[in-house]
C-alpha cells in the first residue's frame, strides 16, 4: 500500500476535481467557481467533512483514515488538528480512487455533496451579477 502522504496527494486532486464539477452548474463564472471551490477544499472544511462520514466508514476505511491522520506532515499556517484530519480525509479519497472503489466513493459523495453545496462562504454582491 502507498504511504498515506501519497494517498493524500492523489486524494487532494480527486476531491478538488469533484468539487469543481459539483459547483460548475451553480457558479458558472470561472472567478467565482475558483473562489467557491477553494473555500470548500480548505483543510478546515475537509476536517469537517471527515467527521460527517466517519460513522459510515468500514473498518478498512477507518484504518486508512487513522494512518492518514498519523502521517508525518508539516502543517503550514493551519491548525494541526484540521491539517491532520484533512490529510486523513484526502488519504481516504485517494485510497478509494486508486483501489478502483469508485462505487464506494460515489456513496460517500452522496453523503458529502449536500454539505459541500450548503457551505456558503462570504459572497460579494458583484459575484451574483453577470457582466456583459
Amino acid at each position: 500500500m502507498l504511504a498515506p502522504q501519497l494517498l493524500a496527494y492523489i486524494g487532494d486532486g480527486v476531491f478538488e476535481s469533484h468539487v469543481r464539477i459539483l459547483l460548475l452548474p451553480v457558479w458558472p463564472r470561472i472567478e467565482t467557481l475558483h473562489r467557491q471551490t477553494v473555500s470548500r477544499v480548505r483543510a478546515e472544511r475537509q476536517a469537517e467533512l471527515l467527521t460527517i462520514i466517519q460513522p459510515h466508514l468500514t473498518d478498512d476505511e477507518a484504518d486508512i483514515v487513522r494512518r492518514g491522520r498519523n502521517a508525518k506532515t508539516s502543517a503550514k499556517r493551519k491548525d494541526l488538528f484540521d491539517y491532520r484530519y484533512a490529510t486523513a480525509f484526502e488519504a481516504l479519497i485517494g485510497y478509494l480512487h486508486l483501489d478502483g472503489q469508485l462505487d464506494r466513493l460515489a456513496e460517500l459523495w452522496v453523503i458529502l455533496d449536500p454539505h459541500l453545496l450548503a457551505i456558503e462562504p462570504h459572497i460579494r454582491p458583484t459575484d451574483m451579477v453577470k457582466k456583459p
